[in-house]
């Protein structure tokens, strides 16, 4: 393993050898229908609560990734997962029945290349295999974040809509399938954007600069990659990702860019103003349809960066700024 910069390179990478990406209702009318391992008609999955029901969505996604992988959780060193919800209990309650050491990881959007990148370095210092694995759904963040679903208020255009849905990849030393060649833990940025409905512009300069010191620390162009995958910043996000990284740091992206927060929705049919959002945006769109086009190799190599907002409903009832994170994952085949 070498550390450049801020990014780690791994002389030999780390395997994802499954994965899976499951998603609700509203999200199975979207774009990548086809793709999702699974599309519940249920939001509620059964449960009596939608927090319950996240979990449960969560849970379904790791089975099915350890399936793809053809291990059972008695082979799984560690899983990594996190949530939007109040100290991560989405997750607690999704893995409290798998019996598999549990590291919870708090990177609101971004916690799915956060739980990759921690555990691609697991790994790499000894670990056989992790899982990663984030969620979230789109009732339980409304009325933790925002108002009661009764309430019915009115969204301004650079709200996004919080994506019901969970991923899942694992990780292990050695076997067939997509290599994790480098990731970089990415840096707080905080250009004091305090609008909680407009957190594409609170996490565009995270992922301008994460992007940034990716290139800058592996010698590469955006031209060098298929694909720059960015989640979640929504229609208003990207466009200032787009102004920053041109204006700012002097490179161009837009070319070979896409947001997972613009490609699992449909704008324009499915009224969700800016975009999706949540943890289980990228998390779903990646461990589905972005692997898949990797295994048939329309993909070769994806840099993937996630972004989150790193709020809470106290922080900004208190009028506090909104402090942004960015993590990378670079993904080859």
């Amino acid at each position: 393993m070498q550390i450049k910069g801020k990014t780690v390179i791994f002389d030999n990478p780390p395997v994802i050898t499954g994965h899976a990406g499951v998603v609700g209702k509203k999200e199975g009318e979207g774009p990548l229908a086809e793709d999702f391992d699974a599309v519940f008609d249920d939001t509620t999955m059964g449960q009596q609560s939608y927090e319950l029901a996240e979990s449960a969505m969560l849970h379904d996604a790791i089975i099915r990734g350890l399936s793809d992988a053809d291990i059972s959780s008695k082979s799984v060193d560690f899983v990594l997962s996190g949530d939007l919800l109040d100290q991560c209990m989405g997750s607690a309650f999704a893995l409290k029945d798998l019996e598999i050491p549990s590291i919870g990881l708090f990177g609101a959007c971004s916690t799915m290349a956060l739980s990759l990148s921690v555990g691609s370095m697991l790994v790499n210092a000894g670990a056989n295999c992790i899982v990663a694995a984030t969620s979230s759904h789109f009732c339980s963040s409304e009325r933790q974040f925002r108002f009661p679903l009764e309430y019915g208020g009115q969204r301004p255009p650079t709200s996004q809509w919080t994506v019901t849905g969970a991923g899942s990849a694992v990780v292990q030393s050695k076997g067939k399938g997509i290599k994790i060649k480098a990731v970089q833990i990415g840096t707080i940025t905080d250009l004091g954007i305090k609008d909680a409905n407009n957190m594409g512009a609170a996490m565009a300069p995270a992922a301008a600069r994460t992007i940034s010191d990716f290139l800058s620390d592996t010698g590469t162009k955006p031209q060098d990659y298929d694909l720059i995958l960015t989640g979640d910043l929504g229609f208003t996000g990207s466009e200032l990702l787009y102004e920053l990284t041109e204006c700012e740091y002097k490179i161009k992206i837009r070319d070979n860019h896409k947001d997972c927060g613009l490609m699992i929705f449909d704008l324009k049919k499915q009224d969700v103003n800016s975009g999706g959002s949540g943890c289980g945006c990228s998390a779903s769109v990646l461990c589905s349809h972005i692997m898949k086009e990797m295994e048939k190799r329309h993909l070769k190599n994806v840099l993937f960066v996630a972004t989150g907002a790193l709020m809470s409903p106290t922080s900004s009832k208190q009028g506090n700024s909104i402090p942004s994170i960015a993590h990378a994952v670079l993904l080859e085949v």
